[in-house]
């Protein structure tokens, strides 16, 4: 029983470590949290009312769009040529310069097409009980299931005509 009044002795001076916590984690919370977030948010807002017709954007949806008007509350994007929409400034995520937009949307690799061309030319039959073998080299049933479409095969019968 002595020996528990000695370490409950010991642990006295934990109150003012605890007090000490107490105080620390909203400190921790606000400075890599709260504030940071506010930060972007008073920048996302001064970038909101800075905006200026003629100015390239990015939409919060991934519309990349020029500005045609701004109002107090909206703005008038130009999302392609001759498609014009009307947005609230909340709706933009930042304002993108010509080079960026360049560099997001690439023309297609016509290396790409030969690529899917090769794939869609080996089609695989796939018979019950059978091994799978390429459409180009099959038995010539035209009848079959994969000449019908997919589930052709399942439980119905062939009509004779």
């Amino acid at each position: 029983m002595g020996s528990d009044m000695i370490i409950a002795a010991e642990q006295g001076g934990s109150g003012a470590f605890n007090l000490l916590l107490l105080l620390a984690v909203p400190l921790v919370f606000y400075f890599l949290l709260i504030r940071p977030q506010s930060k972007r948010r008073k920048e996302q807002l001064q970038m909101q009312s800075a905006l200026e017709p003629g100015a390239r954007v990015l939409t919060t949806s991934g519309m990349y769009a020029e500005v045609v008007s701004v109002d107090d509350d909206g703005i008038e994007l130009e999302i392609s040529p001759g498609v014009r929409a009307r947005f609230v400034k909340q709706a933009v995520m930042q304002v993108v310069k010509d080079d960026d937009v360049a560099d997001e949307v690439e023309d297609d690799d016509p290396a790409d097409d030969a690529d899917l061309t090769e794939v869609a030319e080996t089609k695989t039959d796939l018979k019950k009980g059978g091994d799978a073998e390429t459409a180009d080299a099959g038995s010539g049933d035209e009848d079959g299931p994969a000449a019908q479409g997919a589930g052709a095969g399942k439980g119905l019968k062939k009509s004779s005509d």
